[in-house]
């Protein structure tokens, strides 16, 4: 069977504006989160989020361009750009028909909706509302806008697997690629939903952090004080391709994504199944569809939300399927620094997992400073740390109980641990 190799990534995210920045920040423990400025928070409980900076549309796309899109589509098109020239891919009329685009979503265009019922509801009402407000605001229009704006022709889709979106993304592309329907898919997830209506809803459902007064430290995942979750945007975008039309153009190979699985704990539509079993399942079954042991895996990147209940379900799934190698595989979470990034989140972490891959360094879990006696695994603490890492997990759970899990391996490596393990540099810790 053909493989599938990741050849680039883009990456718009509170912590940076690109893949390096991103990494950067990310490996050094900074953090995106502060005071939001997209609205007036000051009546909210919560008043913080995982804001992407320093973003001017209209220096990337133009005047007329910014006006006609959502925002969730202007940070996809951004990050697919970067990842498309990271892959060193050059897309004309003869290979335009043989790459698609998958860009999935959770909440889609919440701010331009919001902004067209403020202005139904004022003083002009009917006659103001853009007339591209319907289109932009769909499902499908960041994959479509970056099929447009890369001169695209091959199969193009979007959907929505709430916080699981981006994971499952990845695998529909891998799907689209070894059915023959695209020799390359750009795939991941973007939202960008940073509005009054979605911080008036998760905060009256009791999900949000209310750490307002130390934002840096409001996302907590598996400590003991964590109190929710801190909402965040961003797009992060990768370039798959078969392994047989990388290594004919000549491409660089971040690594491969082995596979994985999706499934559903039908239980409740915002809480996971209390036992934790649908999601060890998930688990399970991403490592044996692709032929890879709990003793293999050297990293997890995790769901870790920071919301009490999600945290000490993961680590039980974890000890579930992992067995008596959950206890020595490092584990991180990297929300603690940029937030819940919604449909974007499982790209990122599929782009953490590969750049680990490329750098022997995994980023820490930040804010773990009293650990919840019920979440007793090793969370890499507030701390980069150096591991070789050649096979990797990426967790992903949502609202209605969607459980995606991807399993990504190092460009040529093979499924065994290492013998040893590389001495740590200064500053990042070294212990397994």
């Amino acid at each position: 069977m053909s493989r599938v190799v990741v050849t680039g990534m883009g990456a718009m995210t509170p912590v940076g504006n690109s893949v390096p920045d991103t990494w950067e920040a990310l490996v050094a423990g900074r953090s995106g989160i502060d005071t939001i400025s997209h609205f007036d928070a000051s009546a909210f409980p919560t008043r913080i989020a995982g804001e992407v900076k320093g973003f001017d549309p209209e220096e990337h796309l133009g005047k007329k361009k910014t006006r006609r899109t959502a925002r969730f589509s202007q940070l996809a098109i951004v990050a697919a750009r970067e990842a498309v020239a990271d892959a060193g891919l050059t897309i004309d009329e003869s290979n335009a028909g043989n790459i698609g685009v998958i860009v999935n979503s959770a909440v889609a265009g919440v701010p331009e909706t919001q902004d067209a019922v403020d202005t139904l509801r004022g003083e002009t009402g009917i006659p103001e509302v853009s007339p591209y407000y319907v289109a932009s605001t769909i499902l499908n229009m960041p994959a479509c806008e970056v099929a447009m704006d890369l001169g695209i022709h091959g199969p193009v889709s979007a959907s929505a697997l709430a916080c699981a979106s981006g994971n499952a993304a990845l695998l529909e592309a891998r799907r689209l690629i070894l059915g023959g329907e695209a020799d390359v898919v750009i795939a991941g997830g973007t939202d960008a939903g940073i509005t009054e209506v979605m911080f008036a809803g998760l905060s009256n459902m009791g999900a949000l952090s209310q750490c307002n007064d130390d934002p840096a430290h409001a996302s907590r995942p598996f400590d003991r004080d964590r109190d929710g979750f801190v909402f965040g945007e961003g797009a992060v975008l990768l370039v798959l391709e078969s392994q047989e039309h990388a290594l004919a153009r000549g491409a660089r190979v971040y690594g491969e994504l082995l596979g994985g699985v999706l499934t559903t704990d039908a239980f409740h539509m915002s809480a996971p199944e209390p036992s934790g079993r649908f999601a060890a399942a998930a688990m399970r079954s991403a490592l044996a569809r692709t032929g890879v042991a709990p003793s293999d895996v050297d990293y997890i990147c995790a769901h870790g939300t920071a919301t009490r209940i999600n945290d000490r379900i993961e680590t039980v799934a974890i000890h579930s399927a992992f067995g008596d190698a959950a206890g020595s595989v490092p584990i991180s979470s990297t929300k603690s620094m940029v937030g819940h990034l919604i449909g974007a989140t499982g790209a990122l972490s599929a782009m953490v997992c590969l750049l680990g891959m490329r750098d022997g360094v995994v980023p820490p879990t930040t804010n773990l400073e009293n650990p919840d006696p019920e979440c007793d695994l090793d969370y890499v603490p507030n701390e980069a740390r150096e591991v070789r890492v050649r096979t990797a997990i990426v967790n992903a759970f949502g609202f209605g109980g969607q459980n995606c899990v991807v399993v990504l391996r190092a460009n040529g490596a093979q499924l065994a641990r290492p013998a040893s393990r590389p001495r740590a540099s200064r500053g990042v810790s070294s212990s397994r």
